[in-house]
């Protein structure tokens, strides 16, 4: 009988869960919503049981789908979203809803720990005191006390569905180590919580799970769950990883000098080293255990860096549908696109990238602050979005290749801060995913920018075929998943080169945006 290997992608707002051969192939893959909950203002939580009905609904739509025989499926394995917090009770059951990453309540905890043990945790995590685990499990202590009584252990999406589906009680929860540097009180290159913190901190470190390898078969799927999931009773589970770290392994970022671009909603780039990285200097970058032993992906990113050019296209960009019956020539054609994923969205979305291209290297002396939202890295919630540098000459067209040119510039600066703490890194790709990984024309900014080859790969989903091979590696039909990981990865054309002249006119303009983005912190945060 054949093998099989499924990986689960438990997302902020949606559910993937994909079927593949052990050789890699794609059978059948399902996604589901996920609600997000939004109580009162500022709060933002999901229904920790949400991420096991759709990870059930969607594994299962996936075998009835390709008509695989259950008992085929050699092993399962999740990956989850990373930087929120969950918690059970002692038998295994929600203590209290999932506190998303997007919930902004424990801001005040954030603050005094940047104040006061910012070097400390930085130091020892490799991520500088943000939206994460940290003060979130401080919230939870001091402003919820009777909630926080119930909490036997704080955990991950990944962890509870993997543990829910074994039957696990407490004492076997488990937290796989990429997502370690989010805590904020691990000792990461150690690989174990860090009493040095939790001591400083006064976080009871007995509600802190055990720390495991992505690989480690945490337990198999009971008879309740195979009615759930449409699986076999005894299917092994592994503990699988964060999302961030199956895309990395799935787009085959496995060797020292890749750089690795997911261009979605948010904007993340992530190195891969052989070499831990603090930032204690910056608090920029913040340093994730790649799934591989051995490697690192240093990592920062914009929040809304894909959604601050959809704003733009929303907004401000020209309907080019040509006239209809019940659309005159007459029409003015200016109105906001709020349809997105359309048709119309994108045409008038290729027609903007086309008016961008045309625009020289620079966008003639206008640049464009991407933080709508705020600075995520460095943390400075008070940043907001800003034009600098725009005449009567300016046009759409150079507002639309400011965005574009923001990111890149965005990314330079992180990569000049990872060039200090290890300056002889040779970067050899970047390896670039997501919506506006299909831009050739951003990708050639960005290879301009940052000096190196861009790649688009083969293929639209990588976090699920991550959490599959690691599943192969729990079960031992894969060895090396770092090999496994590269012969998968398929380049979708020739890489895109960067333009020696284009960098060198760059190089200077990375610089004027770094000086921008210094006096704007002073301005918002005044």
């Amino acid at each position: 009988m054949a093998k099989y290997l499924i990986g689960v992608d438990l997302g902020t707002s949606s559910t993937k869960a994909a079927l593949y051969t052990t050789g890699g192939a794609l059978v059948a893959e399902a996604a589901a919503d996920v609600p997000l909950l939004y109580p009162r203002p500022g709060v933002v939580e999901q229904d920790t049981d949400d991420f096991y009905r759709t990870a059930a609904e969607t594994v299962g739509r996936c075998l009835r789908d390709s008509g695989v025989d259950p008992r085929a499926v050699a092993a399962i394995a999740f990956d989850s979203q990373m930087a929120g917090i969950g918690s059970i009770d002692e038998e295994y059951r929600p203590a209290t809803r999932f506190d998303s990453w997007l919930d902004m309540r424990c801001q005040p905890y954030i603050a005094w720990l940047n104040d006061n043990h910012a070097d400390l945790i930085t130091r020892l995590t490799g991520c500088a005191p943000t939206c994460d685990h940290g003060p979130k499990m401080l919230w939870w202590q001091h402003e919820r006390p009777d909630d926080y009584a119930r909490i036997a252990k704080f955990l991950t999406p990944s962890a509870y569905v993997a543990g829910r589906m074994a039957g696990l009680t407490a004492d076997r929860a488990f937290m796989d180590y990429t997502f370690i540097h989010f805590s904020g009180v691990c000792d990461n290159r150690a690989g174990t919580w860090s009493a040095a913190i939790g001591d400083t901190l006064g976080v009871d470190m007995s509600r802190l799970p055990e720390i495991v390898e992505p690989w480690r078969v945490v337990g198999e799927v009971t008879a309740e769950a195979a009615r759930d999931f449409g699986l076999a009773v005894g299917t092994p589970i592994a503990a699988g990883c964060g999302d961030t770290a199956a895309n990395a392994l799935g787009a085959g970022i496995v060797r020292p000098g890749q750089l690795f671009d997911v261009a979605g909603t948010a904007s993340v780039l992530a190195g891969c080293t052989d070499t831990f990285v603090a930032d204690t200097t910056h608090r920029a970058l913040l340093t994730m255990r790649s799934v591989i032993p051995g490697l690192w992906n240093p990592l920062a990113y914009i929040a809304g860096g894909g959604q601050a050019l959809r704003w733009f296209r929303d907004q401000f960009a020209i309907d080019r549908r040509p006239p209809t019956a019940d659309r005159s020539q007459n029409d003015t054609a200016v109105e906001p696109l709020s349809v997105v994923g359309g048709r119309r969205s994108d045409d008038t979305y290729l027609h903007m990238i086309a008016e961008a291209a045309a625009i020289p290297p620079g966008s003639d002396g206008l640049f464009f602050s991407p933080h709508l939202g705020g600075r995520i890295c460095p943390a400075t919630p008070e940043m907001r979005g800003a034009w600098l540098g725009f005449s009567w000459g300016h046009t759409r067209a150079h507002f639309a290749r400011a965005v574009l040119e923001s990111i890149a510039y965005e990314y330079a600066w992180y990569l000049r801060v990872l060039g200090e703490y290890i300056p002889n890194l040779e970067l050899t790709e970047a390896r670039v995913v997501g919506g506006g990984a299909r831009s050739d024309v951003w990708n050639q900014i960005k290879a301009d920018v940052l000096g190196v080859p861009y790649q688009r790969l083969a293929g639209d989903e990588f976090g699920t075929w991550g959490a599959a091979m690691i599943a192969g590696k729990a079960v031992g039909i894969y060895d090396d998943l770092a090999t496994v990981a590269a012969s998968h990865a398929t380049p979708a054309g020739p890489p895109i080169q960067p333009s020696t002249a284009n960098h060198a006119l760059y190089r200077p303009l990375v610089d004027r945006h770094i000086q921008l983005q210094e006096q704007l912190v002073k301005l918002f945060v005044a």
